[in-house]
């Protein structure tokens, strides 16, 4: 874990040049996206793949910041259950993960230009006060992409965290897990105390991959047996 400090001047200028490079590439691809969405699947895919990719560029070579990942990346059909601290692994999912299904809070699919190529590439949605009808759109979309099959990411504590905070988990998140039936790959990272916020700090953010747990989990196990997991980095 690295150390929840100051930035430096280099660290400042590393920042305001990411931004730059960053959403700077971010609002160019976004200008093709009502072109692209339209291409098919496969030129979709390329977009989206390609602009996480130029995250991962810029952090790397921009910021200074190594990625690393501490065991197998899953693929296929199961449920990934990640922690969030940061804006750089939502975007980094893509690149990471081999066209992975994302459960992304519906809101995100309203975004100019990036909303639809979302949508197109695979976000399922997630409203926050679901009714028994979204709840069972959500379902039905998830099976869908499990069927192809592509895993499904999950951040089952609902919202980004700071770094060494351990929520409790959202209590839709058994329900997904008994309801879809799907093994689950916990991921924890620690790219809070690096990437949060518009100031950046050079050095490493983990992705430390867990122990794949099994479906068909009593509630209470499942829960406490991800909760763990993604919380490995925070210690």
């Amino acid at each position: 874990m690295t150390p929840d400090r100051g930035t430096t001047l280099e660290e400042r200028l590393r920042s305001i040049l990411f931004a730059i490079f960053f959403f700077g590439g971010s609002v160019l691809l976004g200008l093709l996206t009502p072109i692209t969405r339209n291409c098919g699947q496969s030129v979709n895919r390329w977009m989206c793949e390609h602009w996480s990719a130029w995250q991962r560029w810029c952090t790397r070579h921009v910021l200074g910041i190594r990625v690393i990942v501490e065991g197998t990346l899953p693929t296929g059909a199961v449920l990934i259950a990640m922690k969030h601290e940061a804006m750089f692994e939502a975007v980094d999912l893509p690149n990471l993960l081999d066209h992975p299904a994302i459960f992304a809070k519906v809101e995100l699919m309203k975004v100019p230009g990036w909303g639809k190529s979302g949508q197109v590439y695979g976000l399922v949605p997630v409203e926050r006060d679901q009714g028994a009808k979204a709840l069972r759109a959500m379902i039905a979309a998830a099976r869908k992409f499990s069927v192809i099959p592509r895993p499904l990411v999950i951040f089952p504590e609902g919202t980004r965290v700071h770094h060494g905070k351990k929520p409790d988990l959202q209590s839709g998140f058994a329900g997904i897990y008994k309801l879809i039936g799907l093994p689950v790959v916990p991921i924890a990272v620690n790219s809070g105390p690096l990437f949060r916020g518009f100031w950046k700090r050079k050095g490493t953010i983990t992705y430390r991959v867990g122990e794949t747990i099994p479906a068909g989990l009593p509630r209470d196990e499942i829960e406490a047996r991800v909760h763990s997991a993604i919380n490995a980095l925070n210690d």
